[in-house]
């Protein structure tokens, strides 16, 4: 399953940050914590010492999963992107016809999404909905509290790196 993953590339800048902060921060200060803890004796009823081999493997979990993410990523250069279709980098303004406001949102890779930032994954129900539609498109989201709906209002490909 060796599958590419798109990610722009301010995305794969953020991931690998974080990559390098966990394996020269994180790791590195869980070593000295282990340690530490080790020393005090008795490892069945250490606390300090289990709850630190706990946050270390929270910590390799995540630094696996950032290196397969790194691996597997194709970036791609949004601001070169010439397409009147909504494709992966959009910068989309959406007309939300329940709430009578304009919306705008990017599409991006899963690990880059943060709904505070307005960047949505291309693999999340709105994400999936507005691949290939246009400007004045309607884009219809099954959700559990009932359909939503939008319009195509605006479409650019801005490269915010």
């Amino acid at each position: 399953m060796n599958q590419e993953n798109p990610i722009t590339k301010s995305g794969l800048i953020k991931v690998e940050k974080e990559l390098e902060h966990l394996i020269k921060v994180e790791r590195e200060s869980l070593k000295v914590v282990i340690a530490e803890a080790r020393e005090l004796g008795d490892l069945k009823e250490n606390a300090e010492y289990h709850a630190a081999k706990e946050k270390q493997s929270h910590v390799e979990g995540r630094i696996a999963h950032l290196q397969a993410v790194v691996a597997s990523s194709r970036v791609v250069e949004v601001g070169k992107v010439k397409s009147d279709k909504i494709v992966f980098g959009a910068t989309v303004t959406l007309y939300d016809t329940n709430k009578d406001e304009s919306v705008k949102y990017q599409i991006v890779g899963e690990e880059e999404s943060d709904s505070k930032l307005r960047k949505i994954s291309y693999k999340s129900p709105l994400g999936k909905a507005m691949i290939g539609k246009e400007v004045g498109d309607t884009v219809l989201v099954k959700a559990p509290k009932g359909d939503l709906e939008f319009e195509v209002e605006d479409l650019e490909y801005i490269d915010n790196n």
